[in-house]
């Protein structure tokens, strides 16, 4: 399929790239930017006018459900999200049913991935078998079967031992160790942050220092081993700053946020909302706006949906019952750019929204984090496209979520931003409206 797709606005930030260019694709390949390549004759042409058309975006951190938890969402619902998000590439956690910890099981992800036709699916294989913090699964196995990292999920290792043995590992063989950081015992049990908000509602809480401890740790093992960790959601303004101290000494790490916790806070919690019952769990303001300035002088490195569809037995339930999660792949495009409109909109200077800053965070940043070969619009890259309107603004609301997960935090928030064509390896996968 020869592709045209004209009269765009161009941003593709890995080669800095942001104006009006038209994009030629051929045999699932970006074969030139600009102007069309000698002979190039298009079998289809999509006029881009007002539209913005930038890289497939790269999701760091999505639940797929699959397998095990097919009662909550399945491949092709979450699957078809990611289209409907613009997302074409995705990393997906190891904490399934059963665990991420065989290559098989993996082979049979990435198979299934495959025979939908839809996004480049990712697999982080478990760190440790049934990721039960003891025992270091095959990692040379699962590499070759496809997985692009280690991860524990949501499961600490209470045994430091074991985390260095992992990271010495990691390290011999050039892998990257994914962490949540989190004390295996301090908040144990907590659903909301530790604070004046969860005392007034009686919940109990998750402190600060449950991530920053967590993080101490880490970093030690990581000036012992020289080993390449990626911190996944971080969530306080202490454990930013530790983030941002181990760069400068320059250990090699990197971090993400998700993006509820760009905009929300405990106080969103309202009145008991299970909806903004997250992991790990909204914080104050203070830490929510350190994200926001990590975000904009690169101490972060990437934003993520952290997609975790929760179905309706598990989430209508009383706050402290309910199941923590919400489903963000429909929302992570709007989510990012609102941080780039607020960003904009506290500008004394009226200069131009740092639109190519937003989009780089969902894009080349992230892929770069995966070690992925996506995120990029050059010229013999992978045709992996999100044509988005950034006027266009849509009500959140469950019925129109492709996810078989309904609950966010944002439902009945009007976002600007909207997806209108996804392209995946130079194949239209998804066009809004279309017959």
């Amino acid at each position: 399929m020869k592709l045209h797709i004209k009269n765009g606005h161009l941003i593709d930030p890995a080669n800095g790239i942001d104006a009006q260019q038209d994009l030629f694709i051929e045999a699932g390949k970006v074969v030139a930017v600009g102007a069309a390549p000698a002979g190039f004759s298009a079998e289809q042409t999509i006029d881009a006018s007002g539209l913005v058309v930038a890289p497939g975006l790269v999701d760091l951190s999505v639940r797929l459900r699959e397998p095990g938890y097919e009662y909550k969402a399945t491949l092709e619902s979450e699957l078809q999200a990611a289209m409907q998000g613009g997302v074409t590439s995705l990393v997906c956690p190891p904490d399934t049913d059963p665990v991420l910890d065989e290559s098989g099981l993996v082979e049979m992800l990435k198979y299934r991935a495959k025979t939908r036709n839809q996004a480049n699916v990712h697999p982080l294989g478990a760190l440790t078998v049934g990721l039960k913090g003891e025992a270091l699964t095959e990692m040379a196995e699962l590499t070759e079967a496809g997985c692009i990292g280690f991860s524990q999920a949501e499961e600490p290792i209470e045994d430091t031992t074991v985390l260095l043995r992992a990271l010495q590992y990691a390290k011999t063989f050039d892998y990257t160790v994914w962490l949540r950081p989190q004390d295996a015992h301090i908040g144990r049990g907590g659903i909301a942050a530790s604070g004046a908000i969860a005392s007034r509602l009686g919940l109990s809480g998750v402190p600060v220092m449950a991530e920053t401890i967590a993080l101490h740790t880490i970093f030690e093992l990581m000036r012992a081993t020289g080993a390449r960790v990626h911190l996944c959601r971080l969530s306080s303004a202490a454990g930013i700053e530790l983030v941002r101290q181990a760069k400068r000494e320059g250990l090699p790490v990197s971090c993400d946020v998700g993006a509820h916790h760009v905009h929300l806070t405990d106080a969103d919690i309202g009145f008991f909302d299970s909806n903004a019952r997250l992991t790990p769990p909204l914080r104050s303001q203070r830490d929510r706006d350190a994200i926001r300035l990590g975000l904009l002088d690169g101490t972060i490195d990437a934003l993520c949906s952290d997609h975790t569809p929760v179905d309706d037995d598990e989430k209508l339930l009383p706050f402290g019952e309910a199941s923590a999660g919400a489903t963000g792949l429909e929302l992570l495009l709007s989510l990012t750019l609102k941080w780039a409109n607020d960003y904009a909109a506290t500008q004394a200077a009226s200069g131009p929204r740092p639109l190519a800053r937003a989009v780089a965070l969902i894009t080349s940043q992230a892929a770069k984090v995966a070690g992925l070969s996506a995120g990029t619009l050059s010229v013999g890259a992978s045709a992996d496209v999100c044509i988005f309107d950034p006027q266009a603004h849509w009500t959140v609301q469950a019925a129109a979520l492709a996810s078989q997960g309904k609950h966010t935090p944002f439902l009945g928030y009007n976002l600007a931003a909207q997806v209108q064509t996804t392209i995946v390896a130079g194949r239209v996968a998804y066009q809004r409206n279309a017959a």
